[in-house]
């Protein structure tokens, strides 16, 4: 059924009104058929059709989580100068909204203060070892050329001394000190 004779009431038609008719959709054919669609587009004024758009409308109607779906943040982001947008960022009134005394509860000032105390203190500690070592040196040299003995004594008690590889000859029993 064409559509254009839903116009019409059905017992009304005659036959002069449907010849009018067709002679009417032939001349709408051959005008369409005719038209250069780009021609139209051009005469058209856009500012003045979307003037008359209802923007609030159309964007109730609008699902904007499946437009933000395909969009790629990153390439927005990317293309965005953000220099401007610091410039126009007042960082002492950021800085004054901050909740200090929150901030400090939340935080354990003791265990910020060990850490760093006790990295400080273990330094000094090592140099001090290292020094007391040197003098110890110094002081054992002296004592030896003192002594007048001629070779260097060890330096270690011989329990703290790394084990040295042990060549027995066969059938030799191990003392019972000894590691291997």
């Amino acid at each position: 059924m064409n559509p254009r004779d839903r116009l019409l009431p059905v017992g009304r038609r005659n036959p002069v009104e449907a010849l009018a008719q067709q002679v009417t959709e032939r001349v709408v054919d051959l005008l369409v058929g005719a038209l250069d669609v780009n021609q139209l587009a051009a005469r058209v004024d856009l500012n003045a059709v979307l003037a008359r758009v209802d923007i609030d409308a159309v964007l109730k109607k609008t699902d904007l989580n499946v437009l933000l779906d395909q969009v790629d943040v990153n390439a927005v982001l990317a293309r965005v100068d953000l220099k401007p947008v610091l410039d126009r960022v007042d960082v002492n009134d950021l800085v004054s909204r901050i909740d200090m005394d929150a901030l400090v509860e939340k935080t354990d000032l003791g265990a910020v203060i060990a850490r760093s105390s006790g990295g400080v203190a273990t330094e000094a500690l090592d140099a001090t070892r290292g020094q007391v070592v040197g003098l110890d040196q110094f002081v054992d040299r002296w004592v030896q050329r003192l002594l007048r003995r001629g070779h260097p004594a060890p330096s270690a008690p011989p329990a703290l001394l790394p084990a040295q590889a042990v060549t027995l000859a066969p059938g030799t029993a191990i003392p019972a000190q000894a590691e291997l």
